[in-house]
């Protein structure tokens, strides 16, 4: 497997203010400023932190220089890395402080994480130990670990392993990991634990957690914010899974009858979804309040009487809704829910204290036990056909996980809806292309007038054709009417850019030239061919891929240890070519590769998410050889050991890719000049500020 400097801070508590995706980053910035000359001074840090994304829109560099003037009389200082952390953390509460309370975002699974304050919710962690009871109390693997006591630290020393995270995104999203590919031995070594978490943050990403800043080695260190964190996530995709039309065409009955109106429900996030059901039935019920969170709305749990009162009548205490106190009110109301059915998951504090994670996830248990839906055929049959085909859902699945796995800031709930306003467009294309977008000219949502989203829209296209895209039918009105069959094809062209520029960014220092997609055959075929084995193939559309064969071949080739031989079968059945490809995707997101397809694209040989399978081993093996020969090269790791890899390259704090060196394996791809279609030159965008009209 790979190796990363896994960077080690002396002082205990500034090492715990950071993820380590974030220490290799900066570590990254601050060599750099000491490779560069020789040292690093207290006079060097505001230009260098004015670039980092954390301070680039908050902070000047005057504004930076003056901070550090209040602390240091003498800007010469020459400074260590660990000086240089403490000023991070200085600029960035200054930075806090300046721009004030963030606001909540929309949506619950974009959650950043904060690395200043640390603190833990009891409530919640309880929460999500009397859950991971319920569900896995019984797995065998932890017959002899559960139950967990809520009360105790004993959920964090459990996830150490890897295998509790694994056996919960299964548990939210059945059949994301293949468990044969899980190692669950009693004891596990260093490589072992980082693979099973490897394939952990691959899969959560996968089913769309927002895994921007968690690193493998802050899952082993077994850091209580961010896995309650991630738990969080995952419990929450689990508890929404169903709201939504195609796992409840019921839900149709929250809607008029018109395209338009189903289309706007088919585009909302779950807990919204959620909020829409509650309110429904709130409305029925006489409740004369809208509720507009799991907040505030609710501490006084006379929406959850209501709501219970309506649902399940038989159960009704008539003393819930005459209780003079909150606290007594809501013990009745849980009371209620019990006995509908309901598992307890939250105190009649948690409600009245506004937990908005546990309220959700109160309101998501009753939907599931009861949710008070008609079963009017007319309105299921009119649903049911209002959802994709299952080629179209399976490709905007794909496209969806990869857009939040970008970090960018929105979070996608449905493609064909929240691209509509060219927004979130912009977001993927300023990721995958820094500097391409003019903000100057772009509108941010909510956007009042059609012609601001058509605006964006527009300028999207314009890049599209700056970076070399087929756009010749595509027009800014198409995906603001949310053309559903264009849009796709840009998202595939934008996917395949971002791939093909990560291979590139690879190679940098060779002759320059761009990856194609024969180049990416050729690579896999003479990685198979040096192995002595004799799979090869002629496209990605190749037939004999859907056996698995040919992947399993390639991923041993990169890593002989990662595949278990004696799991795979020969290929020949339906059953046993969806083994194979199962087993392919979790040992791929166990190796690194963060990937988004499913077992179906490879036994249907879907020549577009093949194509993603390939290139994301292909980058995972060429990026190792990289960072070995940079490590190999290093005079010295400052401050660092070595670890097992984490599961895809970190982000740069600032947003920038880093460099790698290049090894043999690289700088000997050979590469059809004909064939190159790709070629983007940051002086594109320079100077652009028309909109195509």
């Amino acid at each position: 497997m790979s190796s990363f400097v896994g960077v080690l801070v002396s002082d205990q508590w500034l090492h715990s203010q950071f993820t380590q995706v974030e220490l290799r980053s900066l570590k990254s910035k601050f060599l750099s400023v000491k490779n560069q000359n020789g040292k690093v001074t207290v006079g060097d840090l505001p230009s260098l932190m004015v670039k980092l994304k954390a301070f680039s829109t908050m902070l000047t560099e005057d504004e930076i220089r003056q901070i550090l003037g209040e602390s240091y009389t003498d800007m010469s200082i020459e400074i260590d890395f660990e000086t240089f952390l403490r000023v991070y953390l200085n600029l960035q509460g200054q930075a806090t402080g300046k721009e004030g309370s963030p606001k909540n975002s929309s949506s619950f699974l974009k959650a950043s994480t904060t690395t200043l304050l640390h603190t833990i919710s009891e409530s919640e962690k309880a929460s999500y130990v009397r859950h991971i009871n319920i569900y896995l109390g019984d797995d065998p693997f932890f017959k002899q670990f559960l139950p967990l006591d809520p009360a105790s630290n004993d959920l964090f020393n459990l996830a150490k392993d890897g295998v509790l995270l694994c056996k919960l995104i299964n548990v939210a999203v059945p059949g994301t990991i293949d468990e044969r590919a899980i190692n669950m031995k009693r004891v596990l070594n260093p490589w072992e634990r980082n693979e099973n978490h490897t394939l952990c943050l691959n899969s959560a990403k996968a089913i769309g957690c927002t895994v921007v800043n968690i690193g493998t080695q802050d899952l082993v260190e077994g850091r209580p914010h961010l896995l309650l964190g991630l738990i969080s996530q995952i419990i929450k995709i689990q508890l929404l899974a169903d709201l939504n039309l195609k796992k409840t065409p019921q839900l149709v009955e929250l809607v008029e009858d018109s395209n338009a109106d189903v289309e706007e429900l088919m585009g909302l996030a779950p807990e919204k979804v959620l909020l829409k059901w509650m309110n429904f039935h709130l409305n029925k019920a006489g409740y004369e309040k809208k509720v507009t969170n799991f907040s505030s709305d609710v501490k006084d749990a006379k929406a959850y009487a209501y709501l219970l009162n309506v649902l399940a009548p038989e159960h009704c205490n008539p003393l819930t809704l005459d209780a003079k106190d909150a606290v007594e009110r809501a013990k009745l109301v849980l009371d209620h829910a019990e006995r509908m059915g309901c598992k307890r998951y939250l105190s009649p504090k948690d409600i009245v204290e506004g937990s908005t994670n546990l309220n959700l996830a109160f309101v998501a248990q009753i939907f599931h036990q009861r949710n008070g839906l008609s079963v009017d055929s007319k309105k299921i049959s009119f649903a049911e056909r209002m959802t994709d085909d299952v080629q179209i859902s399976r490709e905007e699945r794909c496209f969806r996980l990869w857009m939040n796995s970008l970090g960018i800031e929105s979070y996608v709930n449905n493609v064909f809806e929240d691209v509509r306003t060219g927004w979130i467009l912009l977001e993927v294309l300023d990721k995958v292309a820094p500097g391409s977008v003019n903000w100057k000219h772009a509108s941010k949502p909510p956007i009042k007038f059609p012609f601001r989203k058509v605006e964006n829209c527009n300028q999207v296209v314009k890049i599209g054709k700056q970076l070399k895209f087929s756009v010749v039918n595509l027009g800014g009105n198409d995906i603001v009417q949310g053309n559903k069959k264009l849009i796709i094809a840009f998202l595939w062209q934008l996917m395949r850019f971002n791939m093909l520029q990560l291979l590139k960014s690879l190679r940098s220092r060779s002759r320059g030239k761009e990856i194609t997609d024969a180049d990416i055959i050729n690579w896999a075929n003479r990685k198979v061919k040096s192995t002595g084995r004799t799979t090869q193939i002629e496209s990605f559309k190749d037939k004999s891929l859907s056996n698995g064969l040919f992947f399993l071949d390639l991923l041993s080739a990169v890593e002989p240890r990662v595949v278990n031989w004696n799991l795979v079968t020969k290929g020949e059945s339906d059953d046993e070519k969806r083994l194979n490809a199962t087993y392919i995707i979790s040992v791929a997101r166990k190796l690194g590769c963060s990937i988004f397809l499913l077992p179906e694209d490879i036994m249907e040989v879907n020549q577009k998410m093949i194509l993603t399978l390939t290139a994301s081993i292909m980058y995972w093996c060429l990026q190792n050889a990289a960072e070995e020969n940079e490590t190999n090269l290093s005079p010295g790791n400052d401050n660092g050991s070595t670890y097992t890899s984490d599961a895809s390259p970190a982000p740069s704090i600032s947003g920038e890719e880093e460099s790698f060196s290049l090894c043999g394996e690289i700088s000997s791809l050979t590469i059809d000049d004909a064939s190159s279609d790709i070629t983007v030159s940051s002086s594109q965008f320079e100077n652009e500020d028309t909109i195509v009209e």
